[in-house]
């Protein structure tokens, strides 16, 4: 008989006679296109990897999971997993109706037949499940300001599983996983969750978790959606496999989990052991600050250190996985190995290197020690993330219209094309409404539909290798964050206020607009029927009207050289 960890668990999925009727059936019915993340939803719906759910949670679940981590019937599930969607969507569905769940390109992947609607209170959820309704958190981001407005729950029926076209052999789902454990007799199987590459001091960690546990290792790193301007998924799974054969064969595994992150710390933790149990793990690796988003508005940490082990330890019986405490490795000079922080004696010369310092020499080229990481790592880092010099970056003008943004964006194109080495592409206000945006009018709506678009474009130039410049007008905060945080999964972003006031733009007015404006010829125009929201710590300020052209434009260039963007 097969240990309860290695037997086959339940999936959503269909037959495969009975996914192609579904299929066709399917294209009669009204159509959600699934975001990202919702794609590693439901994929883990579907394959078992969030068991026991069947589906996106009804409303009683979901309240019983943010009040008190359990669903209506009181199993343990810490993480809300909804179908968000918009309010127009949720005007053509109604309880009682299904509706056919396709990606990006428009395949079916299922069916979800709906039992509840409602509109969630969204800063309750922040509060309970992350711990503050503070935007700083990306997960609290996402919700107020990308997801959906109307959760909807009810059933699954799975008809296929996302196409991925990339490491194909490396990723499992957790029948599959659990198949490959029985017939290679593995029956106590430690996880290590992560979704940074591995260094020296991981190796050590994730060898010392399977002497300690007496245990296989799978490697399991997460390649859905991790925490905005972490390394992409292609650059950390080179690095995974290039250091893998540092690990005995017969005994460790590597395999990819397709899984959207909220970086929600302490019930993070107990998410994530919950889907290793399903993958067929007896054993997780829980980490200091486990899957911790960082800082917070106010530059503290929106967990404590030991948060995560706590609350893990206190549903450990539940979760039905031990944990394995991570420990603090460093390296110990004087016998060039790597050793547990609290084991080290006093007076030892202890090496290290935090994330920050190794971000750091990444970007100005510097040395990363061999004792810190392997050569074949850091050769791969180096291609995915060149030095700041060499990088695609973002620079994005917000004032008033007539403050002089498409000037000055000018003129600093000019100096930087003067300098060479890298393509610069102006995305001017007005140019983009004549090309990219002349069906959409200025309602907020379609000012935020304009100003992402140029987001869009500026993230694409940026992960190529060139330099934006975007010179809209962008008066909302919320919308120019949004935009940041694209360019920022790729590379720097630099917000330049051009804080020309409404006055001197009025006086300026070259075009004729601010005149209109007051004889109300042109509704909702921004500084005099529609507020601007200024920026609150732009990287530059600039002050045009004492200032001239080539001043303002220079002060921009001293700030990029600052940022080590470009080369003194």
């Amino acid at each position: 008989m097969s240990a309860p960890n290695l037997a086959p668990i339940p999936e959503l999925f269909v037959s495969y006679d009975s996914a192609a009727k579904l299929k066709h059936e399917a294209g009669e019915l009204v159509s959600w296109d699934l975001t990202a993340r919702q794609v590693c939803d439901l994929e883990l719906l579907m394959n078992g990897g969030f068991h026991p759910l069947k589906g996106f949670l009804t409303e009683a679940d979901y309240d019983g999971v943010v009040k008190d981590m359990r669903l209506a019937d009181g199993t343990l599930w810490p993480m809300p997993i909804n179908l968000d969607v918009s309010e127009a969507f949720a005007e053509k569905v109604e309880p009682g109706q299904d509706i056919a769940l396709r990606d990006a390109e428009g395949v079916i992947l299922g069916i979800m037949s709906v039992t509840d609607k409602w509109v969630p209170n969204k800063s309750v959820e922040a509060e309970l499940v992350f711990g503050a309704d503070d935007i700083a958190h990306p997960a609290v981001n996402y919700l107020h300001h990308k997801a959906g407005s109307v959760y909807l729950g009810g059933p699954i029926t799975g008809i296929q599983q996302p196409v991925h076209y990339d490491f194909k052999s490396r990723r499992n789902t957790p029948n599959e996983l659990r198949a490959f454990f029985r017939k290679l007799g593995w029956r106590k199987i430690v996880a290590f969750q992560t979704r940074n590459p591995l260094h020296r001091a991981h190796q050590e960690l994730t060898f010392r978790a399977a002497r300690e546990a007496e245990a296989n290792l799978l490697i399991h790193p997460v390649v859905g959606m991790t925490k905005p301007g972490d390394i992409d998924h292609f650059t950390r799974v080179r690095c995974y496999e290039a250091v893998l054969d540092q690990y005995p064969a017969s005994t460790t595994t590597l395999s990819l989990l397709n899984l959207a992150m909220r970086m929600g710390g302490p019930r993070e933790a107990v998410w994530h052991g919950l889907i290793r149990r399903n993958h067929g793990c007896t054993h997780m690796i829980v980490g200091r600050d486990h899957a911790g988003p960082g800082k917070n508005s106010e530059g503290k940490d929106f967990y404590g250190p030991y948060d995560a082990q706590d609350l893990f330890r206190k549903y450990e019986a539940e979760i039905g996985i031990q944990m394995v405490d991570f420990k603090q490795m460093v390296y110990v000079q004087e016998r060039a190995q790597y050793e547990p922080r609290d084991e080290v004696e006093e007076g030892a010369t202890i090496l290290d290197i935090s994330g920050t310092e190794l971000r750091r020499r990444l970007r100005e080229g510097l040395d990363i020690p061999d004792w810190f990481s392997f050569p074949a790592v850091v050769e791969e880092l180096r291609r995915s993330k060149p030095p700041r010099a060499e990088q695609g970056f973002t620079v994005f003008f917000t004032g008033f219209s007539g403050s002089g943004k498409s000037t000055i964006g000018n003129a600093l194109m000019v100096k930087l094309m003067e300098m060479g080495g890298r393509p610069v592409t102006l995305l001017d206000g007005d140019l983009v409404r004549k090309h990219l945006s002349s069906e959409l009018g200025f309602s907020k709506e379609h000012r935020d539909i304009n100003i992402r678009r140029i987001g869009y474009v500026a993230s694409e130039i940026t992960k190529n290798g060139g330099i934006a410049i975007c010179a809209p007008i962008a008066p909302y905060l919320a919308t120019r964050a949004a935009v940041r945080e694209m360019v920022e999964s790729y590379g720097a972003f630099l917000e330049v206020h051009v804080a020309t006031s409404i006055e001197e733009c009025e006086r300026r007015d070259r075009k004729g607009l601010y005149k209109l404006a007051r004889e109300g010829k042109i509704k909702e125009f921004t500084g005099i029927s529609d507020p601007y929201e200024e920026p609150k710590d732009p990287e530059v300020r600039l002050e045009t009207e004492m200032n001239d052209i080539d001043y303002c434009a220079q002060q921009v260039i001293l700030k990029l050289e600052n940022m080590g963007l470009i080369r003194g």
